[in-house]
């Protein structure tokens, strides 16, 4: 049966719907893989940390943490909060948590003052967008940057939701005071941001921030049962921010 010209259309047509779908059918499959194999890596050892808000809070004005962490880590006082770089920083309950500002917040907590950093996403929105994989992250849950591989294009920047990464606009060099020769500096063009202190933990230390904490606020280790961080999370009421997004934080705030 000889077929006419429209029907001869219709299914050229149709087969080159087909043909054009096919790579979109492939980038599925891939991404299905992608999120299989975070799904391994998720159910391995997992990184976490806690922080007692009320033991910051009785420590008014106190920046050990963040000192220790920039100091150990290189990163620059520029001098200007436009191109400020920062890897742990202050904040206010209000900044922090302003989806959980409510009338039965305790006037202290309110009031006090909030320690901010990475937060280490079990989904982090970071790494997918990353077009050279500079941030990953590691099986232990950390989420890392090669600042080799980073080309400065900011996407991680625009994903993450917490306002946890910086972006050298300039040369960061010049404006470290002392440098620490056991960890890289890093150039103009790059991001950065916490690391949990991935370099210390291979030495078998703790983060800079935990050591430097005095009374013990912060906590860091792994998130599994029998731990002394499983044991002040569960047995605390303890929060995480913008949980709504689905990025699962593993900074958990004890108030």
């Amino acid at each position: 049966m000889e077929l006419d010209r429209r029907k001869f259309l219709q299914i050229s047509g149709l087969a080159l719907l087909v043909l054009a779908a096919k790579p979109i059918f492939q980038v599925v499959s891939k991404s299905d893989l992608v999120r299989a194999v975070d799904g391994n890596i998720n159910s391995k050892k997992r990184l976490a940390m806690a922080i007692d808000l009320k033991g910051c809070a009785g420590r008014e004005g106190c920046t050990d943490c963040v000192a220790a962490c920039h100091s150990v880590h290189n990163v620059p006082d520029i001098g200007n909060r436009k191109e400020e770089i920062k890897w742990i920083w202050n904040s206010s309950y209000a900044q922090a948590f302003g989806e959980k500002e409510n009338l039965f917040v305790k006037e202290a907590l309110r009031g006090s003052p909030v320690l901010l950093l990475c937060n280490h996403c079990e989904n982090p929105p970071c790494v997918r967008v990353c077009p050279t994989q500079a941030t990953f992250k590691r099986e232990d849950g950390i989420v890392m940057m090669d600042y080799h591989r980073c080309i400065g294009c900011r996407y991680c920047m625009a994903a993450c939701p917490f306002g946890a990464r910086s972006f050298n606009f300039r040369d960061p060099r010049p404006y470290i005071k002392t440098v620490d020769p056991d960890y890289p500096t890093r150039t103009k063009g790059v991001v950065e941001k916490c690391n949990f202190c991935e370099e210390r933990l291979i030495a078998g230390k703790q983060p800079a921030c935990v050591e430097a904490c005095k009374n013990g606020s912060i906590v860091f280790g792994e998130m599994t049962p029998g731990t002394e961080l499983y044991k002040v999370v569960s047995t605390n009421y303890a929060i995480r921010r913008k949980v709504e997004l689905g990025t699962q934080p593993q900074v958990y705030y004890i108030i």
